[in-house]
């Protein structure tokens, strides 16, 4: 299976989010945790609304990545794999009590030990799991 390295969209990625964080907590003095919002937004647990606004803000700007490309980000994947992955992210972050843009960014700038295992957490899941569908199952797409 062949890895697309693209060093300069995710660079540019990496910058957009790290910009998106840190204007949250310099103009909101909150954190950027993703599961977190998406939590108390659908819980409506206080001040919704900024919550709501930086999620329709990931929505558009998916959408507008998507319109400009004219493709996907990633492809190849089938729906079961997809709802799988979801249900497992989901069930992870709320495990571990926030997800890699809390833990992984905001977090480890905060240097959060709590956050430092989270990650290291994240990653030797994300390269046990690499390692198994590439090598132990032969791909998935």
């Amino acid at each position: 299976m062949p890895t697309e390295f693209t060093p300069v969209s995710a660079l540019l990625g990496g910058a957009l989010i790290g910009l998106a964080a840190t204007l949250l907590y310099a103009l909101l003095g909150r954190i950027a945790g993703i599961s977190g919002i998406v939590n108390a937004a659908v819980e409506q647990r206080g001040e919704r609304g900024w919550r709501v606004a930086f999620l329709l803000g990931l929505v558009i700007a998916a959408t507008a990545w998507l319109a400009y490309t004219g493709a996907p980000p990633r492809t190849g994947f089938g729906s079961g794999w997809l709802i799988a992955a979801g249900l497992l992210v989901g069930f992870g972050t709320r495990l571990g009590n926030g997800c890699t843009s809390g833990h992984g960014i905001c977090g480890l700038a905060r240097l959060s030990k709590r956050s430092l295992v989270a990650v290291l957490v994240f990653m030797g899941v994300a390269f046990a799991t690499t390692y198994v569908l590439r090598h132990v199952l032969g791909g998935i797409a």
